[in-house]
């Protein structure tokens, strides 16, 4: 039978609460304490776990992070390089982290996996329900590429508007003037955050941003394709166009291509996240691009600052930075 920390408790004659202390933080036990402690753990050939330690402090030390994300997998490209900074911060730490997307981790309701975390990232469009279900339960959240009124919930964000500031000033300088946007049907934070800052940031320059209303469609290279072949196909068509995103831009390139229009020449393109896709177009996608790395640590660290009970700010803004490439 294998040693609990109860056996090594009455072998060494201190509380179990010493017992996990020494293990857990072992500075804070004296010195004879501790070599008591580890000789009979020695003796037992006892060796502390997770369940263990939780059993004592009453803590799981386990985290979650959650896509909250219409039909999204783990493989989401744009949450999968926050997720690998999240997982490699958290492997800095003794927590251990949950991965899971939001629909998934609802289907799993009531599981011990569920009921066993202490606190949750939520990449996202998170909804009230779930965060209110999490907050009942007294687990910490932490929201990245969200925010959400009515909830006082720390946030890390990327800078939205000085993205899309970045973009559009990089077309002014570049000479272009009709400069439209085409949106997708996504994530409501994020494209009204980049579709606000879109219409003040051309009202600043003194260009109409009306001359080309916000087109609106799915967020697919096909859906964006068709939409831009509309716009293009107008005799005041646009000498630029600012995808809301990278798939987006990608349909505008592709319409393009169709309408035999040449890229930058006829019409520059410039896209929003910086994705492998903007390597795998011709020419190649100028983008603005998020810092997901910083992103992903942000949001562990102001987890860990909430469930350690200490100051958390409440928004946290990443800057943003443009990639330039032959599309503009």
């Amino acid at each position: 039978m294998n040693a609990t920390i109860y056996d090594v408790s009455r072998l060494s004659g201190v509380s179990t609460a010493t017992v996990s202390r020494t293990f857990s933080d072992p500075d804070r036990v004296r010195d004879s304490t501790r070599q008591k402690v580890f000789e009979a753990a020695e003796i037992l050939h006892y060796s502390p776990n997770a369940i263990a330690r939780a059993m004592v402090r009453q803590r799981t030390d386990k985290i979650a992070f959650l896509i909250c994300k219409k039909d999204a997998t783990i493989l989401d490209e744009f949450y999968a390089r926050i997720c690998e900074s999240i997982m490699r911060r958290t492997m800095q730490s003794d927590r251990q982290l949950v991965i899971s997307t939001a629909s998934d981790w609802a289907q799993a309701a009531g599981t011990a996996q569920n009921k066993q975390v202490e606190g949750v990232i939520l990449g996202g469009s998170a909804q009230a329900d779930m965060v209110s279900e999490f907050q009942s339960k007294r687990v910490a959240v932490v929201l990245v590429n969200n925010r959400m009124p009515g909830f006082d919930l720390p946030c890390v964000l990327s800078d939205e508007y000085g993205g899309i500031r970045l973009a559009v000033e990089h077309l002014i300088q570049r000479g272009r003037r009709s400069i439209a946007m085409i949106a997708g049907r996504f994530s409501p934070y994020i494209v009204g955050e980049r579709y606000n800052a879109f219409l003040q940031i051309m009202e600043e320059h003194g260009l109409d941003a009306g001359a080309y209303p916000v087109a609106m469609c799915d967020p697919t290279v096909e859906s964006a394709a068709r939409m831009a072949q509309e716009l293009l196909s107008r005799k005041d068509r646009p000498d630029a166009v600012l995808g809301i995103n990278d798939v987006i831009a990608a349909g505008v390139l592709k319409a393009a291509l169709r309408l035999g229009l040449k890229v930058p020449d006829d019409l520059a393109v410039v896209g929003f996240d910086d994705s492998t896709i903007c390597g795998m177009v011709e020419p190649e996608l100028t983008s603005v691009h998020i810092n997901c790395r910083l992103i992903g640590e942000l949001g562990v660290d102001r987890l860990h600052a909430l469930l350690n009970g200490e100051e958390c700010p409440p928004v946290t803004v990443v800057p943003a930075e443009l990639r330039i490439r032959g599309s503009s």
